[in-house]
């Protein structure tokens, strides 16, 4: 009987000759390490968050500065009185924050929706 282990055996995979693949460079090492493809996914981010800010700012600006010029165009709405309450008071006080209410629903929808395409593009690279 041969108490002699078997001889050991090298295992080789037939690819040790080829060329060794180019680095994968994910796109969120480009943001860490600011380089100027990082910039440029960086800028977009932030330009597709701009742009809703914008036009939230816009809609609420119109909508807050319109309620004077609403005010003066029509006086005697104005001082119109709802039970004890002026329409005045109420638009001011109470149809405001809905517009806020909506504005601001809308803004975070549109932003979340952005950032959750840009962490797909980064995580798809």
């Amino acid at each position: 009987m041969n108490d002699r282990p078997p001889p050991r055996v090298r295992v080789t995979s037939p690819r040790m000759s080829a060329s060794p693949r180019p680095e994968i460079r994910p796109a969120t090492r480009e943001i860490d390490e600011q380089t100027e493809v990082g910039e440029v996914y960086l800028n977009a981010l932030l330009r597709s968050v701009l742009r809703p800010a914008l036009a939230v700012l816009s809609i609420v600006l119109i909508g807050l500065a319109g309620l004077p010029v609403f005010f003066l165009l029509l006086p005697g709405l104005a001082g119109h009185a709802v039970g004890p309450v002026t329409v005045a008071w109420l638009l001011l006080g109470v149809a405001v924050f809905p517009l806020l209410f909506g504005a601001a629903w809308w803004y975070v929808r549109t932003v979340e929706r952005a950032e959750r395409d840009f962490t797909e593009i980064m995580h798809r690279r």
